[in-house]
């Protein structure tokens, strides 16, 4: 529990700095390509983590391979993480980040699975229905569920929308027994 107020705090406190200086939109690419970086080099993520290397040593690597690429924001706050012993939890408070930013957009964050990916063009059209059903703009991520026969599922807000052929036959079955 305490992670997830960490992450909060830290996600609200980077996105409020970045609101200030209308750079939200800008730290949001730069968080998500970091975080890119950090689960595709899983060594180095560690290395920045690592409690048997010092501050300095860590805030060297951080500006060596970042320093010229992301903003001098950015830059500060991942420091502060490594002063603060928190870059470890960096995928959390980059989430954090994501949820506040897509807060203050009025953009509802959900997934769809469906049984095969999805054809070009479908998913604006998935995220177009269910912003009518819940009343707001939504933006989808497309997930690969082999257990579906077809059709599909939405998660969003914690409800789920259930539109597989799987759930049909289930509902038939129910009625025909």
């Amino acid at each position: 529990m305490e992670a997830l107020t960490v992450a909060a705090t830290y996600g609200g406190a980077l996105f409020e700095a970045a609101r200030d200086r209308e750079k939200t939109g800008l730290i949001a690419e730069e968080i998500a390509a970091l975080d890119g970086v950090f689960e595709d080099e899983p060594s180095f993520f560690a290395l920045v983590c690592s409690p048997s290397i010092d501050a300095a040593g860590k805030k060297g690597a951080i500006g060596k391979v970042f320093g010229d690429r992301i903003s001098p924001e950015l830059l500060s706050f991942m420091f502060i993480l490594i002063d603060k012993r928190r870059i470890g939890q960096f995928h959390s408070i980059a989430k954090a980040y994501r949820k506040r930013m897509n807060e203050s957009l009025g953009v509802s964050v959900g997934a769809i699975y469906s049984a095969a990916p999805l054809p070009e063009g479908s998913l604006a059209r998935f995220e177009e229905k269910t912003g009518r059903l819940v009343g707001g703009k939504v933006r989808l991520e497309s997930f690969v569920d082999e257990g579906l026969i077809g059709g599909v599922k939405i998660l969003i807000e914690g409800k789920l929308i259930d539109a597989s052929i799987k759930k049909r036959l289930e509902s038939l079955k129910e009625q025909l027994v």
